[in-house]
Formats: structure tokens, C-alpha cells, sequence
């Protein structure tokens, strides 16, 4: 939990992003209450923070124009945070920012007290993260940049594209809005002209890229939290929901990593469930849990684990016996 100390700096923080905010504003991303926002705004006046405010239903809280904090403090914690999350940058996104994480890190490292260094050291050796999918491979780097770039200065590009059920690849010019990653692979989400709609291109699937001088403008409602709930590729096509039996239950807790919602029963049963980008992603993903698990939704989902299960058990079924030939 933060302390005092940490919760006012974070206070300045929030205020020199956002300013003019209002008391249940800070109080929310403070995780205080109005009340105690109030404590803090005097406390950081009486230390000589220059923080205003402005009446009125639009008023809030804001610092003097000008005003910036002193140079980097980092509590152990702070550090240790700082230092694992830019150490999974490469697991998620390659060499696209491998260079500047390590850049940071470097120049973070070369300011800290004794103390944070050997919280890191610590966190390094003690803290291990395993199992989060690592980049695909297969993807083209340069292209991933050229995405990148194209993001962030608003430039067109086209795209050699073959999506999962396309028989050939044909050239879509697209407006790319945001990158995204998603178990393993990268995406981005864009204005595709060819289609006059949204859609999600996973970047490995794209054979060919040729940057063009177009520039265009992200519309300024465009919400990707939104988009990708309601139509992104890599994840919301169907809702999976699975039954565990009493007995079989604790497999359904021992993966609960793997559940978007999970429902328990009077009777000790276990109702979970997950978003899937396809049926034959989620097939493949239920088919881990057979025959712990039974299938309640979608009906399409409950046809094709029956049709790959019994496939399974022919492909396993035991051989003919030499010597029982024979005797036939």
C-alpha cells in the first residue's frame, strides 16, 4: 500500500498530466477519498508546491504554469517496477523497442542509490517470469517498424495481405490507428479502404508493405478499448463457456488464468468461461480439458469437440494383434 510520501508525489504526477482536475477526480486515481485529497492539496502547499484552484463546474485543481518536479525519485518498490516491466518490453514487441528499453534502463540505473540497485539485483534474482508468449519469429521486423512509424506519424500504407480464410493475398491500402499485442502475436487495427471499414491485421500475415505519402487523421472518437471488446480479431468472435463437474471442479480453479468469467455452483460444480477468436482456436483450447470439462456453449463449439474427440479415439484406437490376423 502506498504511503504518504508516495501518494503526494503521485498526486504532483497526476496533476502535471491532467490538469485542473477535481477532488473526486485525484480521489479516484489516488484510491483515497475526496476528504483526504483535500489534506494533501494543503500538505503540498505548506511545502512550497504552487497549486490552484478553479471554482465552478468545470474547476479543479492544477499547478502553477511552469511548474516541474524535481529530478527522478524512486522508492525500492518504484524501481523494481520500473526495471521488470521494461525487461518484458522484448518478450512482447522484439527489437521494435529492445533498444531504448535497454537505453532507460541503463540510464535509470546510473542514477540510483546503492539502495534501489540492490532491489533490483534482488528482484532479478528472485522475481522470475515465465509462460507469457514470446514474439512470433516468423514476423517480419521491419515491417512491424513500418507499422510503428506509420502509427505514430499518421501515413498510409498498403498491404500484401492473406487473412486465415483468404485463398491469395491481394493489396489493401489501410490507415493504421494502433498496434496491439495478443498472446504472442501483433496486430494492428486500421481504416481499411479497400473494405470502407475497421479491421484487425495480424502483422506476420502481411507478405508486402509499401509506405505512401498519404497522411490521414485518427478520428478523435475513435476508442481502441472499445473496439477491441466489441471486434478485434484476436479475441471476442465467440463466447466459450465450459461445465466442470463437482469432481473435476479443481482443474477449473487450478487454471483460472484461463477464464474470463467463472461461476460457482451450489452443487461444487464450476461454470467458466472465455472469448475465442474463431471455433477452431476455441476447439483447440477446450480440447486441454476433455474430459474434465463439457462443453455448454456455443452449440457450433459442442459439434466440432465431438467430431475432433472422436477422430482422436480412432487415431488411438489399438492396433490389430499380428498373431490374431493369422488365426483369421
Amino acid at each position: 500500500m502506498a504511503n504518504t510520501a508516495t501518494r503526494l508525489f503521485n498526486l504532483i504526477a497526476f496533476l502535471q498530466r491532467h490538469p485542473n482536475s477535481s477532488a473526486s477526480q485525484l480521489a479516484h486515481a489516488l484510491e483515497v477519498s475526496p476528504r483526504t485529497v483535500q489534506r494533501y492539496i494543503v500538505a503540498l502547499e505548506e511545502m512550497g508546491v504552487p497549486i490552484y484552484a478553479e471554482r465552478g463546474s468545470h474547476g479543479g485543481y492544477s499547478l502553477v504554469r511552469g511548474y516541474r518536479m524535481p529530478p527522478l525519485m524512486l522508492t525500492p518498490e518504484e524501481a523494481v517496477a520500473v526495471h521488470l516491466g521494461t525487461g518484458l518490453i522484448e518478450y512482447v514487441w522484439g527489437k521494435l523497442f529492445r533498444g531504448s528499453a535497454m537505453s532507460a534502463l541503463t540510464k535509470i540505473e546510473n542514477v540510483l542509490p546503492e539502495e534501489q540497485l540492490q532491489e533490483i539485483a534482488w528482484a532479478r534474482g528472485n522475481l522470475i517470469t515465465q509462460g507469457i508468449p514470446r514474439i512470433n519469429p516468423n514476423l517480419d521486423m521491419e515491417q512491424l517498424e513500418t507499422l510503428y512509424q506509420a502509427v505514430r506519424q499518421g501515413f498510409q500504407v498498403e498491404i500484401l495481405y492473406q487473412g486465415k480464410n483468404q485463398d491469395s493475398a491481394i493489396w489493401r491500402r489501410i490507415n493504421p490507428y494502433v498496434l496491439v499485442y495478443s498472446w504472442g502475436q501483433q496486430y494492428c487495427v486500421a481504416d481499411c479502404q479497400l473494405r470502407g471499414a475497421m479491421r484487425s491485421f495480424r502483422v506476420d500475415r502481411i507478405q508486402a508493405m509499401k509506405r505512401l505519402d498519404t497522411v490521414f487523421a485518427k478520428p478523435t472518437d475513435f476508442d481502441p478499448a472499445q473496439y477491441l471488446d466489441d471486434h478485434f480479431e484476436g479475441q471476442s468472435a465467440h463466447e466459450v463457456r465450459l461445465l466442470f463437474r463437482a469432481d473435476t471442479a479443481n482443474v477449473a480453479h487450478d487454471y483460472r488464468c484461463c477464464w474470463e468469467s467463472f461461476e460457482e455452483r451450489a452443487d461444487g460444480s464450476v461454470i467458466a468461461g472465455f472469448r475465442a477468436p474463431d471455433l477452431d482456436a476455441a476447439t483447440r483450447r477446450v480440447m486441454c480439458f476433455l474430459t474434465d470439462a463439457k462443453v455448454i456453449a456455443p452449440v457450433e463449439l459442442k459439434t466440432l469437440v465431438g467430431e475432433r474427440a472422436r477422430a482422436i479415439a480412432a487415431q488411438y484406437a489399438p492396433e490389430p494383434r499380428e498373431d490374431a490376423a493369422l488365426v483369421s
